[in-house]
């Protein structure tokens, strides 16, 4: 089967999405293919996941056999240090990449924290500090789009804040599209005991001034004027992963709503190959499985939005955009580690969002010529990600004996003092760290399954040591009980630095793998994400972005879809606009002569 496109998006999640709004709203009509299945509302989702007792993020969603969502869960640490991978993703170490995705319509956009902080301007210059690379635009490139994804996205946020807790240059008179989140009766004890005092981190010259900052959400607050969106406001329902249950959070369900009638959506269509002209290098469409069936989609632009991984696993698989040999290489994440303990007083844990509120001072600043830079999340969660769920507490006690009114006030005396400290720390580009195809494994669809090599660097390591000389000094002032511990049986992602154990977690941010720069000798797209090699692919999402700083990257992410779909765009009229050619003539020696085998304008050819 075959039919002809303006474009063919190749993913629905968070990037494919808005791609897909912005193009159909200019009257191009566009195919966008997914090889997830479609999910149920969040309202369904939720009562599953209750249902079934929990589980792992991806749980709850409904999975395709032929597309598998790599997990968490498919990591196993090992007691004496190691660990084990199995599932989709093929990983060869040292270490492990600890994140996983979802390949479902709207992807990992269904179930991420909803976190939505800006990049620091300092984040895309860090090949100047010595580490990674720089990008070929700075933040006031950005800026306008940032504030486009905002407007898109729905975030809560308080931009006086912002500006003088994290540095941010906001246009005067800027305001987010909704007023803060509250923040959680934990972020106000904390922010008693912590603001105005200073933590010395011992790769920086001075002391850090440390204060509780509100953490940007793309979440409803109320609205800062009446434009600026409605639906119903944040419960705090303490389950934005899996599943915001009252639907405050943004999906990239919410933009699908609005795309126009020329965007059409396919799921459980499993894409195989990108086809391209030998002789021009210019995509022609893609080559797509579903329901047991080939089928061809041909189109005038190829959008690659499909995940940092499957986005490299699909260029590498149709032999395209590597003439750098950077396709599948500088796989980034943000390694997040985790402290824990119990508060002197109870501080409430379980209500609203996983974070509301974080300390902003390591994030930036000559530190980070030394050591890797780390922003602190403030866990509203108890241990649940670091140290167990409250069955796992519950469980603990009763296998020590409790029961009855005795077990019932040990658990509520533990569970009501609970609280973490989550460090997520930059992870430069690193050539070796890297996406292949797996010569031996194949997926369901007999495709090569993506291979992972991965570990972290000296200078993401002294990072690690930082955020542990800095969480032991705030533990400190808060007069917590400090029960963080790192067992091999529980943390695959486990290493010794220094003589020191540390553990970190997958923050499910990849990034890297087919980086934007500056030529294409050293990189794989453009400044518009667009591929050197095919002046008509794009490969959009984080595996363009050169650095990740310390900040969640959905809403940078956002901010460069919406930036690479005006180019796209213009791409597209220009494919549409007469061309000027010359015939000789005895009367005119050079009139030019329009010639137009097709209709001129986006809305004619829809």
């Amino acid at each position: 089967m075959t039919a002809r496109w303006d474009a063919v998006v190749v993913g629905a999640g968070f990037a494919g999405s808005l791609v897909a709004h912005r193009l159909g709203a200019q009257g191009w009509r566009v195919l966008v293919l997914e090889a997830g299945r479609t999910a149920p509302t969040a309202a369904e989702t939720a009562t599953a996941h209750r249902a079934a007792g929990g589980g792992p993020p991806t749980s709850p969603y409904p999975h395709n056999p032929d597309a598998p969502s790599p997990d968490v869960t498919d990591l196993t640490g090992h007691p004496e240090g190691g660990f084990t991978a199995t599932g989709y993703l093929r990983q060869h170490g040292p270490l492990p990449y600890a994140s996983g995705y979802l390949r479902a319509n709207g992807g990992t956009g269904l179930l991420w924290t909803g976190l939505t902080p800006r990049m620091h301007p300092e984040d895309f210059r860090t090949g100047d500090l010595g580490h990674g690379r720089n990008w070929p635009i700075g933040y006031h490139d950005l800026e306008p789009y940032y504030r486009e994804a905002e407007r898109e996205l729905g975030v809560a946020a308080d931009a006086e804040e912002q500006r003088s807790a994290v540095g941010l240059p906001l246009p005067d008179g800027y305001a987010f599209p909704m007023r803060a989140i509250p923040a959680s009766h934990l972020d106000r004890q904390l922010a008693d005991a912590l603001d105005g005092r200073t933590a010395r981190d011992p790769a920086m010259p001075d002391p850090a001034r440390l204060a509780v900052t509100g953490t940007p959400h793309a979440r409803n607050g109320r609205p800062t004027r009446p434009e600026s969106g409605s639906g119903p406001l944040c419960a705090g329902s303490a389950s934005c992963v899996p599943v915001c249950p009252t639907g405050a959070k943004y999906t990239p369900l919410r933009t699908q709503a609005r795309w126009a009638p020329g965007v059409e959506l396919r799921t459980e269509a499993v894409v195989s190959r990108v086809l391209a002209d030998p002789a021009t290098g210019r995509a022609t469409g893609v080559e797509y499985l579903a329901g047991g069936t080939a089928h061809r989609a041909e189109a005038d632009l190829v959008v690659l939005a499909a995940h940092a991984i499957e986005n490299a696993r699909l260029l590498l698989l149709s032999d395209l955009a590597n003439r750098s040999d950077q396709v599948g290489r500088n796989l980034m994440d943000h390694p997040a580690l985790l402290t824990w303990g119990l508060m002197p007083r109870p501080v409430g844990p379980y209500r609203g969002p996983g974070s509301t509120s974080g300390l902003e001072a390591f994030r930036f600043g000559p530190a980070r010529r030394n050591r890797a830079p780390f922003r602190i999340e403030i866990g509203n969660w108890g241990w649940s990600w670091a140290g167990g769920t409250p069955e796992t507490e519950a469980a603990g006690l009763l296998a020590a004996g409790l029961r009855g009114k005795e077990l019932r006030e040990r658990l509520g005396d533990r569970l009501g003092r609970q609280f973490s400290l989550q460090f997520e720390l930059e992870q430069p580009a690193d050539p070796a760290n890297r996406v292949t195809l797996d010569p031996e494994r194949r997926d369901p669809l007999g495709l090569p399954v993506p291979a992972i090599r991965y570990d972290l660097s000296d200078y993401v390591r002294e990072g690690m040591a930082s955020a542990r000389a800095v969480s032991d000094q705030l533990f400190a002032l808060l007069g917590a009980e400090d029960h963080t511990a790192y067992p091999g049986a529980r943390w695959p992602g486990r290493l010794e630095h220094r003589g020191v154990i540390h553990g970190y977690r997958g923050a499910g941010h990849a990034g890297g793998t087919h980086l934007m720069g500056g030529s294409p000798g050293s990189s794989v797209v453009d400044h518009w994400q667009r591929c050197w090699d095919h002046p008509n692919l794009y490969a959009v999402g984080c595996g363009s972005m050169p650095s990740l700083g310390t900040s969640n990257p959905s809403l940078t992410m956002a901010a460069l879809a919406l930036r690479s779909a005006e180019r796209m765009h213009r791409d597209l009229v220009d494919l549409r606009r007469p061309a000027a050619v010359s015939r000789p003539s005895p009367s005119v020696a050079s009139q030019p002569v329009a010639f137009s085998p097709e209709p001129s304008s986006p809305s004619e050819h829809s």
